[in-house]
């Protein structure tokens, strides 16, 4: 994907939040100020308690053994989750704590790395790699209370390699060991999805290609205004399936939108939050869900998360998939289209709620 011009954008002044804190830790700049309508209903701390332990979770050593009673049960509940929250926890996922230890240590050192070091590696306007804040497109437009980090990373001609940093000195040893693993889990994942689909298991691997996988790392440092601010703007991901890893100290940050509410979702222990991408909504014919989430802050204490967007290689072509529409019954929902072609639409909006996938609708 090309990046937009970067002459044609005019950004503004984009303040660091991690200098900002140091030099003004009681002052939020107005540009991070949101509107009232746009902070929304969040559930009660009641409510959300009980809610915390309705989000679906996944445990895959239940589905390492087929046609027992214990993989169809566990593939039912996969089902009910991706139809009726597009977002679930996954626990014995077989990515060894040391891996996911590891490669937090390095993003956070990152971060913790002087501005004029993280500079170096600088995500220009218009485009979605490097240190800074993507979707940025109007000198007018709200900042995100968010540093981020993001890099290509499969295959290695999407990567950036000016981007990758010499410090930490593990970092892209990490990173790399930390996104294959990530990379297999998703083909995991994507396998049961499909069975779930009443599809044979090897359908989505054998329609990608050569997958494409990238990484975002998030640095939600605290806020004097919480209240105020968004750490993430509302958004769905373009992706097939995205696996979040939030650093185990961390405040609760992540809320997906449910029945108009947002809910906060809080990670269990060496869990990963997982949750369907557009391209399954598509593929699926709307029968999975692409939910929309944001990242919120607080007030006395940081959140690190590392995100990974794992989807169909760019020249795939993106459809619903035969088996799951009927002219009848289920008639098709989205058009046929690339998927580079809604990669690079995707990455040349701001976020804006589920406003991207209208690309794909058939309107009636």
């Amino acid at each position: 994907m090309a990046p937009l011009p970067i002459s044609s954008i005019s950004v503004g002044q984009i303040d660091d939040v991690q200098e900002l804190i140091k030099s003004r830790p009681n002052k939020v700049p107005e540009r991070f100020i949101r509107e009232e309508y746009e902070r929304g209903v969040v559930l009660s701390s009641l409510k959300t308690h009980h809610l915390h332990h309705q989000i679906p979770v996944i445990d895959l050593s239940k589905l390492s053994k087929p046609h027992n009673d214990d993989f169809f049960f566990e593939i039912l509940k996969l089902s009910q989750a991706c139809e009726d929250w597009g977002f679930f926890q996954v626990i014995n996922h077989g990515i060894e704590v040391e891996v996911v230890e590891d490669v937090e240590k390095v993003a956070k050192e990152f971060f913790d790395m002087p501005l004029e070091e993280k500079k170096k590696y600088p995500m220009e306007p218009g485009t979605v790699q490097g240190y800074g804040q993507a979707f940025i497109f109007s000198e007018d437009q709200k900042l995100d209370w968010c540093n981020m980090f993001a890099l290509g990373v499969h295959p290695p001609q999407i990567r950036n390699p000016k981007l990758w940093p010499s410090k930490p000195a593990r970092f892209s040893e990490s990173l790399e060991g930390y996104s294959k693993e990530i990379r297999e889990l998703c083909k995991k994942l994507l396998k049961y999805i499909a069975i779930s689909l009443g599809l044979k298991e090897e359908r989505f691997e054998e329609m990608f290609g050569e997958a494409v996988q990238a990484v975002r790392m998030n640095y939600y440092p605290p806020c004097s205004s919480p209240d105020l601010v968004l750490g993430l703007s509302p958004h769905s991901d373009g992706s097939a399936l995205t696996v979040l890893q939030q650093s185990k100290n961390s405040c609760v940050g992540l809320q997906i939108l449910k029945d108009n509410t947002w809910v906060p979702v809080k990670p269990l222990p060496n869990a990963l939050v997982i949750n369907i991408g557009d391209t399954i909504e598509v593929l699926s014919n709307g029968k999975y869900k692409s939910v929309e989430h944001r990242a919120v802050t607080n007030r006395e204490k940081e959140r690190l998360t590392i995100v990974t967007f794992y989807a169909p290689n760019y020249e795939v072509k993106i459809e619903p998939m035969s088996e799951l529409v009927d002219d009848e019954t289920n008639p098709c929902k989205y058009r046929s289209y690339n998927h580079g072609d809604y990669s690079y639409h995707y990455v040349s909006n701001k976020l804006q709620g589920k406003k991207s996938l209208d690309f794909a609708k058939i309107l009636n």
